[in-house]
């Protein structure tokens, strides 16, 4: 290809050249990065060589409440892990202005439910369980990460967190969502008592965040959400991870890891960072809302991954609040559908149109995002076929808390959440309609999710 990537401004290509020391001759996009694109780049360099790196870049800056480290800071932390037993990849720069890091490109694949062969699967998480061990053994005061400020005690740290995610989630222009506000409320009501040691947390660790090959990690990767904790911080995210992505039989793991680290796993404090864990998703957005705000911008991302994750994370929540709080989930009869209209055969028409897309498709980033369109797809065809009938139930269920039938299920929403604020509906009952909201909508969304729809918190012990 020319000197040149024309899907990247060139500034990033420009400096790609500049640091890498040669001809860029493939800047091709990736899936992953989550919050921000991932891009392998090819350098030729002068002798004839080939240089493999690994970009990773934002078109917009990170913002200021944003839970996620910039791009700078990502890199700060691994250059400071660089040389310790947690395997990190080598950062070659961070550019100056713009939201961009250059790494060495490691070898190795990221989905651990890719892994066909079970004893495999245990070697990889095994290694990987030895690489959090070694991060929870670091002294953090010997690292240099000025950016996360200076180390003190857990609880400190989670005081300091706590607040910022309060004041995150309900910003001037607009109200706390209840179920988040609930959470915190607990949160903050129930902080454990550990205060040490404290530990590097990388946060939203485990599969799906580290790369392997041959039965072995290569590369613990993402640490935009890293900080100093309550080493079961980051045992709560493993049991998160391992939600989304099957990690082995996580007992086994985390006795190894137990006898690795030398912190002993405290199921009640998992449960504290599992809601937690929630929450910090949550206030960094829409609240857990299953279908994105009106006129809210989704060029380059793919929805149909964040409708399945969105609904998933409102569910776990309730699930971890309703298990730290003893108020177990109400009953919920959901009759089966109704038997299909005609014009039904034409969203199975465009699903095998899409499925035959995806069985020839060869660009990996095209592929991730066709099977986010067979997602909306079948989210659209349940939404058809059943939606007004449970949005009719849900009217009812908002109906008999009121007192008053509401136009629509927005304004039930609305209106609920304001009587359950001003003290009209006990919070107990609230989170019993809450539950019931969820199962509908989760309902809706099963033949999206597929597997996630039955999915929840593992067991540690």
């Amino acid at each position: 290809m020319a000197d040149a990537a024309l899907a990247l401004p060139d500034v990033v290509v420009g400096w790609m050249r500049e640091v890498g020391g040669g001809r860029v001759t493939r800047a091709d996009r990736v899936p992953g990065g989550a919050s921000r694109e991932a891009w392998f780049v090819d350098v030729e360099l002068p002798d004839g060589t080939r240089r493999e790196l690994f970009l990773r870049y934002s078109r917009v800056p990170t913002p200021k409440d944003s839970i996620f480290h910039s791009l700078r800071v990502e890199g700060e932390i691994m250059a400071a892990l660089g040389g310790t037993d947690v395997r990190v990849p080598g950062v070659l720069a961070v550019h100056p202005e713009v939201e961009a890091i250059l790494e060495e490109r490691v070898g190795g694949a990221t989905w651990f439910y890719r892994i066909a062969d079970p004893d495999e699967q245990v070697r990889v998480a095994q290694d990987f369980v030895t690489c959090l061990a070694a991060l929870h053994r670091l002294d953090p005061t010997a690292l240099h990460l000025p950016s996360l400020g200076p180390v003190r005690t857990a609880r400190e740290h989670l005081e300091a967190e706590l607040q910022v995610i309060r004041g995150r989630a309900a910003p001037a222009d607009r109200s706390i969502d209840p179920l988040l506000e609930i959470s915190l409320d607990w949160l903050d009501r129930h902080m454990p008592a550990y205060e040490s040691p404290v530990v590097v947390v990388q946060g939203d660790t485990g599969p799906g965040n580290f790369m392997y090959e041959d039965g072995k990690v290569t590369a613990v990767v993402d640490w935009e959400l890293a900080h100093f904790g309550d080493p079961m911080d980051d045992v709560a995210w493993l049991s998160l991870r391992t939600v989304q992505d099957t990690f082995t039989h996580l007992p086994d793991r985390l006795a190894e890891y137990e006898a690795l680290s030398g912190h002993v796993v405290d199921e009640d404090r998992v449960w504290y960072y599992r809601l937690l864990a929630e929450v910090r998703l949550a206030s960094n957005g829409s609240g857990g809302s299953t279908v994105p705000a009106s006129g809210s911008g989704w060029e380059g991302r793919d929805l149909g991954n964040r409708l399945i994750y969105s609904m998933l994370h409102r569910r776990l929540t309730l699930e971890a609040l309703g298990h730290l709080t003893g108020v177990a989930a109400p009953e919920l009869d959901l009759p089966d559908p109704p038997p299909a209209e005609e014009w039904h055969q034409l969203y199975d028409g465009g699903l095998g149109m899409l499925r035959a897309i995806t069985a020839r498709e060869e660009d990996p980033l095209a592929l991730q995002w066709s099977k986010g369109v067979v997602r909306v797809l079948k989210y659209l065809k349940e939404l058809d076929r059943s939606g007004r009938r449970l949005a009719e139930a849900e009217r009812e269920d908002a109906a008999r808390l009121l007192g008053r039938w509401p136009t629509d299920v927005a304004e039930g929403r609305r209106e609920l959440a304001l009587a359950y604020r001003e003290g009209q509906v006990d919070q107990e009952v609230y989170v019993g309609y809450l539950w019931r909201q969820v199962r509908r909508d989760d309902y809706l969304m099963r033949e999206a999710s597929g597997q996630l729809t039955e999915r929840t918190w593992p067991p540690l012990r």
